[in-house]
């Protein structure tokens, strides 16, 4: 037997290959199918499940696809009810796979379809939980994403409290929890950067797992503090239960290279978004106007989904050459699956065409400083997550965080200049970008974020300050 974690950590998404006597199951795959494929012929295997967890939300499963390549058979839980032929598991079935076997657990709270697979090893003994969103490592699943008129949060985060005590917390303590997230995904509060532990551990040192705890409490506290979720969340759990277009032909689709005379044709024609990928830093000192700029070295796909309303926008797209493909293929992770080309020779052949140039101020935390102690009236906008807010910030600071900026532009000062920052840099520049595109000309990014800010003299304080989210 053989158990892989296949730990994507854009998306803090972990997918997982189980392997028995020539029999493969794959748990929450991501969309690009081929390292599955590629993982099975280097074991002279056959794929015969693709285990489902949930109709995920936060990325697009690549169970479609596998299937259709493999033949294998896509299982989910009760309750589940896809639009594309699946098995439908009872509680408590087996499936086998080679010399182990795998149990389904249903474990409703985080969505009503929820269901954890128990692998037992070739002794019949319990061996490891694939949890999906029902246990985090250290956490527990958001229960507010699968709300419906007829099931409140409150009442799904019952369902969870259950399906914890009755169906996991009953199994032993050296049983190991592989989740489908890790810290920074968005379908949790308080997850662990950890990506695997013990099940007893987890008993120890999980708030949502103490053994004293109420359903009362654990109602108010599952639900406190949750922010809104991303709004292609929504759009990403339809693709799942509904299918989608192959990967191959958003991959085809998304790779066509245009001149800069083509890509502005294409961006006046059709609309489309323009993304510019590249570091922070790259983009600052020039770029096409109205770019937004979402660099491709960071949180990527979910600062896509968080940002960019529309699904079915088309998209043109900068990148430094030899990544193209990653860009589609991370579009594609979160349903994005409507980029029409990118720009031939990178940014450089925009310049060398002569085209229109814009630009961001980009400026050091100590000369920041030094104009703040001239003028300590400065807008400083902060757009870290109001916990890093609150944590300590720029005495003067507005939070604006970078998740809410859409809907927060009418708030800020549009004819006076505006000092952005956030942590380290990679949020408060595509924060400069959008605001640039809304017509704020006056903004200026400080480099190296709030890290950089503390290590100046500028006055900083830890209390709450107004912010323009009520």
């Amino acid at each position: 037997m053989k158990v892989e974690q296949i730990y994507t950590g854009c998306l803090a998404q972990g997918a997982y290959y189980i392997e028995s006597n020539g029999e493969v199951a794959i748990v929450d795959p991501l969309r690009e199918i081929k390292p599955y494929l590629e993982k099975a012929a280097k074991d002279g295997a056959k794929i015969k499940y693709v285990l489902e967890t949930h109709f995920h939300a936060d990325f697009v499963s690549g169970h479609v696809d596998l299937a259709k390549a493999t033949g294998a058979q896509i299982v989910f839980g009760p309750n589940a009810k896809p639009t594309f032929a699946a098995h439908i598991a009872k509680d408590g079935e087996e499936l086998p796979l080679g010399d182990v076997t795998i149990k389904v657990l249903h474990t409703p709270g985080h969505t009503m379809e929820s269901t954890t697979f128990l692998l037992k090893d070739e002794e019949g003994k319990d061996h490891a939980i694939f949890s999906g969103d029902t246990l985090f490592i250290g956490d527990v699943g958001r229960p507010d994403l699968a709300v419906k008129s007829d099931l409140t949060e409150e009442q799904l985060a019952q369902h969870l409290y259950d399906s914890l005590r009755t169906k996991i917390m009953t199994l032993p303590d050296d049983v190991i929890v592989y989740p489908a997230h890790g810290a920074g995904s968005a379908c949790g509060k308080n997850m662990s950067k950890e990506t695997t532990d013990l099940l007893g551990n987890q008993k120890k040192t999980n708030y949502a797992l103490r053994a004293d705890m109420t359903k009362e409490e654990f109602v108010k506290e599952v639900t406190e503090g949750l922010l809104p979720p991303p709004g292609y969340f929504p759009l990403n759990v339809k693709m799942n239960q509904e299918g989608y277009t192959n990967i191959e032909d958003v991959l085809q689709q998304g790779q066509q290279a245009l001149s800069p005379e083509a890509f502005e044709a294409a961006a006046n024609e059709t609309g489309a978004l323009i993304l510019d990928t590249r570091k922070p830093e790259e983009f600052a000192r020039g770029f096409i106007p109205n770019a937004i700029n979402i660099g491709i070295d960071g949180n990527f796909a979910p600062w896509i989904g968080a940002l960019v309303p529309d699904i079915l926008q088309p998209i043109l797209f900068v990148a430094d050459e030899g990544r193209e493909e990653e860009v589609v293929t991370r579009l594609a992770r979160v349903g994005y699956d409507h980029a029409i080309g990118y720009l031939k020779g990178g940014f450089a052949a925009w310049e060398e065409a002569g085209k229109e140039v814009d630009r961001i101020e980009s400026i050091a935390a100590e000369e920041f400083a030094r104009r703040y102690a001239q003028n300590k009236n400065l807008k400083v906008v902060d757009v870290r997550k109001p916990g890093e807010y609150q944590a300590e910030h720029v005495e003067t600071a507005l939070n604006t965080p970078l998740d809410y900026l859409n809907e927060h532009l009418a708030e800020l000062p549009k004819e006076e200049e505006m000092f952005l920052h956030c942590a380290g840099g990679y949020r408060s520049m595509i924060a400069a970008s959008i605001l640039k595109a809304r017509g704020f000309d006056n903004v200026v990014n400080i480099e190296g974020g709030f890290k950089a800010i503390a290590e100046t003299n500028v006055p900083k304080t830890a209390y709450v300050c107004p912010s323009t989210l009520k």
